[in-house]
């Protein structure tokens, strides 16, 4: 019941990353306070506030059942319409605080039908550089090292790309700004304005690798 297939709006749980149906978990945590498919706590007394949209499961699911996104517009315009409420919608367009320069990296240009997908995301540009030492130089170097991607992305959704692309396990590869190792909730945009603020594109990141053992 709680991985649900069908789901419309699936969400996240933060704490376990698992993404569920988003109607089967609110009712679940009714009664639980425990992930239902990993057993971790997702949180003591409010669960609730550790869930989020998760947008890229959402795509899948509008992708796959063709008409399903004009058929839930549709249910949600008539819902409000139907009890005399007016629909808060997000604004078309984000307001770009960092400056001219930033201006290149950012795409502002959000369909207000279409915002949703990453593709019509605000991009950011960036460059990825490997900290290394002086015997593995030329370990794990990344063929190509300029990413472009949706300012909504969070480090952890990073941190796999570099996983597939260096083939490696995720807990073997880190993420850092200024030695410092970054949160995988952080999102780009939070990112690029608390790092980066009016510097110009592309975001500097380095990235780390720990061998295993033998």
């Amino acid at each position: 019941m709680v991985s649900c297939i069908a789901s419309i709006c699936p969400v996240l749980s933060v704490i376990s990353l698992v993404a569920v149906c988003k109607s089967c978990i609110v009712k679940y945590l009714q009664t639980s306070k425990y992930c239902p498919l990993c057993n971790i706590k997702i949180h003591e007394t409010q669960p609730l506030l550790n869930l989020k949209l998760d947008r890229v499961m959402q795509d899948i699911v509008y992708k796959l059942v063709p008409g399903l996104q004009e058929n839930e517009e549709n249910r949600i315009r008539d819902f409000y319409h139907s009890r005399g409420l007016e629909r808060v919608l997000q604004p078309s367009a984000v307001e770009d605080p960092v400056g001219e320069v930033s201006r290149h990296s950012l795409s502002l240009s959000v369909s207000q039908n279409t915002a949703h997908y990453y593709r019509n995301d605000e991009q950011v540009c960036l460059c990825l550089e490997k900290v290394s030492s002086g015997k593995d130089k030329k370990k794990f170097l990344l063929q190509q090292k300029y990413v472009r991607c949706s300012a909504r992305s969070e480090v952890r959704h990073l941190r796999r790309v570099l996983c597939h692309r260096l083939s490696v396990p995720p807990p073997h590869v880190q993420l850092l700004f200024d030695n410092e190792t970054l949160p995988d909730n952080m999102t780009m945009k939070q990112l690029w304005l608390t790092r980066w603020y009016g510097k110009p594109a592309p975001l500097v990141l380095s990235y780390s690798v720990k061998e295993k053992r033998r």
